[in-house]
């Protein structure tokens, strides 16, 4: 079993190293981290504080294995001809993009291996989701992979089984009125945490009006 890690607390470290990571070992994750997990996302904002979200935790074999089959469907029906085709995303030089794309077949090969999945649902009723319904649900995995990175844990934020999302949802057993919004696999990761690779704000940031430079950004040297 892998050794637990020291907790991190600075939350700006917590934010700039919280990489994707694909690689995770099959060792077992205490529950007691899982539920420090939960716990965080609990916290999270949402809307109207309804709290409508519902989180599923995820270790039996079986239905891991039934929708990995599905997300190496949508993988190789849609999403690898897309990855091996793209030009590297902003901050990201060609040999780093590559090794994104390795890991992004890695997971997609291993994803039902992960020791643990947090299914993040919301439980809408007869409401029809919209765009808003990601901001009852979003923060929340925001917040559980920021807490799992400070445990040490490593996860990414998978969507990819909503390509087949009638399928997946009811090899999941989701009851009518619930959906899946992500699915964090969750596990010691192989590799290391880092700095995550973005592209320069002057090119994301604008003043007022779209396309005009925010003068924030030339005061704080950036």
């Amino acid at each position: 079993m892998a050794e637990q890690p020291a907790g991190n607390t600075d939350v700006f470290e917590i934010m700039h190293t919280t990489r994707a990571m694909r690689r995770l070992r099959p060792d077992p994750v205490p529950d007691g981290l899982i539920r420090r997990i939960l716990e965080a996302g609990s916290a999270a904002a949402n809307g109207g504080n309804f709290q409508r979200w519902r989180f599923m935790v995820v270790k039996d074999p079986a239905i891991k294995l039934a929708v990995q089959r599905l997300y190496k469907r949508a993988y190789d029906e849609t999403i690898g001809p897309r990855y091996r085709s793209a030009a590297p995303p902003p901050g990201v030089d060609a040999a780093r993009y590559a090794r994104q794309n390795a890991a992004v077949e890695y997971l997609t090969e291993h994803y039902h291996e992960a020791p643990v999945w947090i299914v993040a649902c919301l439980d809408e009723g007869s409401s029809t989701p919209n765009r808003a319904s990601g901001a009852s649900i979003y923060p929340a995995v925001q917040n559980m992979l920021l807490a799992a990175r400070a445990l040490g844990l490593g996860s990414t934020l998978t969507t990819r089984h909503l390509l087949f999302e009638r399928e997946a949802e009811a090899a999941l057993g989701l009851p009518p009125g619930v959906h899946s919004y992500a699915i964090l696999p969750i596990g010691y990761p192989m590799g290391r945490f880092g700095p995550v690779g973005r592209g320069d704000l002057r090119q994301m940031v604008f003043g007022d009006r779209w396309g005009e430079s925010w003068d924030g950004l030339a005061a704080a040297g950036g």
